[in-house]
C-alpha cells in the first residue's frame, strides 16, 4: 500500500510562517487555505481530513503538498503563465534573483542592501556573466518572482538538543497509532472587547463594531483538546493557564478512551504541562506525553484547527461577557464536529460513541466536556 501523502518535516522558519498566516487570517484566501493545508499535514492530519477542513478537493490538497515538498513556501503563491516570451533566459533570471536576495557585503560591495540602481550597475559588471537589464524590467522581474522590499525580521531557531528525536517520536505515534493520539494546547488571552474581523457588506459600507476603552472583565484562555483519529475538537475557557487546568484536560482526554489502553497526547513543553503531579498521573493512567521541541509548537496537530476557531468565533465579534463568549465557542465546536469531518471518520466515530456510552456515561454526545471555570 502506498504511503499517505504528507509534507516533509518543516523547518522552524517554515512552521512559524505557516502558523502566523493561519492565526492572523489577514492574508489573501489562496495563501490562507494553502497554509492551512500544509500546517494540518505537518500536524499528522490525513488528506481527507484536510480537504474537509479547507473545503477543497483531495487532489488539490495532494498537489499543494507535493508542490511544497518541491519548492517550499513558494507554493503558497501559484504562478500563472502568460504574456510575451522572456528576453532573459531562465538561468539569467535565476541569477538575478539570487543576486538580489544576497547581502551586497557577501559579494564585495560596500553597502548593506541593494537599490535598483546599484543592482543594475552590479549585474552589468559581473565578471564572466554580464546581464544587461533596465530598472523597470528588473522591478517587474522581482515582482513576478515574489521578491519584495521588506523590513528585516528575526526568527527563533529551536535550541532544543532533542529537537529531531522529539519530532521523530511525534511522527511515529501519528503514523502507528492515529486512533489513540490526542493533542492539547491553549490560546489566548481572550478579552471582552469588540474584535475587528471581516465579512460581506456593501462596498464602502463595512460592518462596524464599537471602540472600547474600559476592559473590566479580565481575560480567559481557551484550553483545547483534539482527537486526531476522530477529527474531534473540544475545550473550555479558563481564567489562567496552570498545571491544574492541564491535568483536567488530560483527564478529559483519558475519559475519551476509557478502555485503559495507552494513549498519546501531543503538547508543547510549557512548564504548566509537565509538572510532577501531571507526570505521576500520566504514568499511572498510561498517558504518554509527547512534547514538541522548543519554538516548534507548529508540530502540534491542534494548531491547524485553532485558526478557523479564532476566525469564526473571536474575529468580527462583540461578546458582552465571557459567558456569552464561551457559549459561542462551544456552539462553533458542536457545529464543527457535526459538519467538518470525513464520512468515513463520522461512521467510525458513531461506532466509538456507542461503545463509550455503553461503558461509561459521558456528556455532550459521547464526548467529555471540561467543567467551566
Amino acid at each position: 500500500m502506498a504511503e499517505p501523502v504528507r509534507v516533509r518535516r518543516l523547518t522552524d522558519q517554515e512552521g512559524q510562517k505557516l502558523q502566523q498566516i493561519v492565526r492572523r487570517g489577514s492574508t489573501n484566501s489562496v495563501r490562507y487555505r494553502r497554509a492551512m493545508m500544509l500546517l494540518a499535514s505537518a500536524g499528522g492530519n490525513r488528506v481527507p481530513v484536510i480537504a474537509q477542513l479547507v473545503q477543497a478537493d483531495e487532489d488539490t490538497v495532494r498537489d499543494v503538498i507535493h508542490r511544497f515538498n518541491e519548492i517550499g513556501l513558494a507554493c503558497l503563491d501559484p504562478q500563472w503563465a502568460g504574456g510575451r516570451p522572456r528576453l532573459l533566459s531562465r538561468d539569467d533570471e535565476d541569477f538575478v534573483i539570487q543576486t538580489a536576495t544576497t547581502r551586497p557585503t557577501k559579494l564585495g560591495q560596500p553597502f548593506t542592501r541593494w537599490s535598483l540602481r546599484k543592482l543594475v550597475a552590479y549585474l552589468g559588471t559581473v565578471h564572466g556573466r554580464v546581464i544587461r537589464i533596465g530598472r523597470e524590467t528588473l522591478r517587474s522581474l522581482l515582482a513576478r518572482r515574489d521578491v519584495t522590499f521588506q523590513r528585516t525580521k528575526t526568527w527563533k531557531e529551536s535550541p532544543d538538543p532533542e529537537r529531531e528525536a522529539e519530532l521523530d517520536r511525534i511522527e511515529q505515534v501519528l503514523h502507528r497509532f492515529p486512533d489513540r493520539v490526542f493533542a492539547f494546547d491553549e490560546f489566548g488571552p481572550l478579552g471582552i472587547r469588540p474584535t475587528a474581523g471581516s465579512g460581506w457588506a456593501q462596498r464602502k459600507h463595512p460592518d462596524r463594531v464599537p471602540a472600547t476603552y474600559h476592559r473590566t472583565h479580565g481575560v480567559r484562555y481557551f484550553h483545547g483538546c483534539y482527537s486526531v483519529g476522530d477529527d474531534r475538537l473540544w475545550g473550555v475557557n479558563r481564567r489562567r493557564k496552570g498545571a491544574g487546568n492541564t491535568l483536567a484536560a488530560l483527564k478529559s482526554i483519558r475519559a475519551a478512551r476509557p478502555d485503559g489502553a495507552p494513549i498519546y497526547v501531543i503538547l508543547d513543553n510549557l512548564s504548566a504541562h509537565k509538572g510532577a503531579d501531571i507526570r505521576r498521573w500520566a504514568k499511572k493512567h498510561k498517558v504518554n506525553l509527547c512534547f514538541t521541541p522548543t519554538y516548534a509548537w507548529w508540530a502540534n496537530p491542534i494548531e491547524a484547527h485553532f485558526g478557523p476557531l479564532r476566525q469564526f468565533t473571536i474575529a468580527n465579534s462583540h461578546h458582552p461577557n465571557h459567558t456569552v463568549q464561551t457559549w459561542a465557542l462551544h456552539a462553533y465546536l458542536r457545529w464543527r464536529n457535526n459538519n467538518a469531518r470525513h464520512p468515513d471518520v463520522l461512521a467510525a466515530q458513531r461506532r466509538e460513541r456507542a461503545r463509550i456510552r455503553s461503558e461509561k456515561g459521558l456528556c455532550w454526545g459521547g464526548r467529555p466536556l471540561l467543567a467551566a471555570a
